[in-house]
């Protein structure tokens, strides 16, 4: 196919099943076709349709929201491209549209106020997941082959996870990092329907330097390389429960044992990696089960760098929100954050590097990998959230989703998750999380579990 034929095939099939999943917010139809009609564009993915997250990834000239009424109703367009979106046209590819989100990506759920809620194409009466729902529910349903997302507590993951999708999480600073945060845990990738095209877009966007102020140590080979790759014999401990979600006090106590389901998916995720000649052994971290910060020094940092994006975005645009611009569990947020003072600030986030610092030395003791749930069990309904205030609402989203994604992002290990078995029509997900910097063995063995146990001929009923 020419890259105009592929284009137009990707924008038909938007239009034919984005009524029914709103992935999509923002079509750039027209200039995806001035690319590609003038010929192949250089690059590994030449002519390739790509989406973007709406979210830190910006195109200059292009309408740029952030899932709030607030730029929505701006009309807010972006005056440049952001490093990331720089490489993805650099890679060749076509870049058709943006994404759906929560606003300001601040939810494990995609239902903004300004757009609607995206629908999974397994069940389009359940979350997508979020915050990277609208990437991961078009390239489930089959919109594109491949979607811009970003994660800083799971957000690649947990919306592949539910969506039956490959979504890896880089080490921090493997890609350009853009707007990382206090705690440079924000990292910004894809999600994909295998391996290998998740191995070979991070060949093509990442490079030395990309993340600012954290270097991981290089890759020996190419990624895409690793695909295939005899894995060796690895060490891989796992875990069926949620140790951080079982030391809430606010959770029901029913809620802080396994998903039956999430369980069982580790369960036979282990057996499958023991007869292809792993050691596997139920062993995960024992500072999971301590203070690691997760708790109220994430939600004090978290609060306070939303009431900071609010008062840049202020200060970009010369106007500040009306009573009706922000949904309101975002102006909570921002009105708590700005309760806090810098020493407060600080504070949490020494608590929470204290906590999370030996998560990591489980790995550095011997093993290579660590298999969690990625989710805990099947995502919510849409909608089961709506009017809850802020506190309630996080609350029931920790216990929905679980916390298994969180802790990897602010010790900045790389974690996939992958499609691992189907429960009443709807993906159940696994996590892999390996040492930092080591995406060679996170792909070695994602692709060894890929050959075994194929997902990619399974498609959701709107596709």
């Amino acid at each position: 196919m020419t890259p105009v034929e592929l284009v137009q095939a990707a924008i038909a099939r938007i239009e034919q099943l984005n009524p029914r999943v709103n992935a999509v917010v923002t079509p750039l139809f027209d200039r995806a076709h001035v690319r590609v009609s003038r010929g192949i564009p250089a690059g590994p993915f030449g002519g390739v349709p790509l989406l973007l997250k709406d979210f830190l990834c910006e195109t200059a000239g292009d309408p740029y929201y952030e899932g709030s009424r607030f730029l929505r109703d701006l009309g807010w367009r972006s005056p440049a491209d952001s490093e990331l979106a720089s490489r993805f046209r650099q890679a060749g590819f076509a870049i058709l549209g943006k994404t759906n989100l929560p606003e300001f990506a601040a939810s494990a759920t995609t239902e903004p106020a300004a757009f609607g809620p995206t629908c999974n194409p397994w069940n389009p009466e359940r979350s997508a997941g979020g915050s990277s729902g609208g990437s991961a529910a078009a390239v489930a349903s089959g919109m594109v082959p491949v979607a811009h997302a970003n994660d800083g507590t799971g957000s690649i993951r947990i919306p592949a996870a539910v969506c039956g999708l490959v979504g890896l999480k880089p080490s921090r600073g493997r890609t350009p990092a853009g707007e990382a945060g206090l705690l440079g845990n924000v990292v910004e990738h894809v999600v994909t329907r295998s391996v290998r095209d998740a191995a070979a877009v991070l060949d093509a966007v990442s490079s030395p330097g990309s993340g600012g102020r954290f270097a991981p140590p290089p890759p020996q080979r190419p990624y895409r390389e690793e695909v295939g790759v005899d894995a060796g014999y690895l060490r891989v401990g796992f875990l069926r429960h949620d140790p951080l979600l079982r030391g809430c006090r606010n959770i029901r106590p029913g809620v802080r044992d396994a998903d039956p389901a999430s369980a069982a998916a580790v369960e036979d995720t282990a057996r499958l990696l023991e007869s292809l000649g792993h050691i596997v052994e139920e062993s995960y971290p024992p500072a999971l089960d301590g203070p690691t910060g997760l708790g109220g020094p994430r939600g004090i940092i978290a609060a306070s760098e939303l009431a900071s994006r609010l008062d840049a975005w202020v200060a970009r645009t010369g106007r500040e929100p009306g009573p009706n611009d922000l949904e309101p569990a975002t102006r909570r947020m921002a009105s708590e954050g700005r309760g806090y003072s810098l020493a407060d600030v600080e504070e949490a986030r020494h608590r929470l590097v204290a906590g999370v610092r030996p998560i990591r030395a489980w790995w550095a003791g011997g093993f290579d990998l660590l298999l969690t749930p990625a989710t805990h069990g099947i995502p919510p309904a849409v909608g089961a959230f709506s009017g809850l205030d802020l506190a309630e609402q996080s609350w029931q989203l920790a216990e929905a989703f679980g916390l298994y994604t969180v802790p990897y992002s602010f010790t900045g290990q790389p974690a996939v998750s992958l499609p691992a078995a189907w429960v009443d029509g709807m993906p159940v997900g696994v996590q892999l999380v390996a040492g930092y910097g080591r995406e060679d063995i996170l792909l070695r063995i994602a692709s060894q579990l890929e050959e075994a146990r194929p997902w990619a001929d399974r498609w959701p009923p709107i596709s």
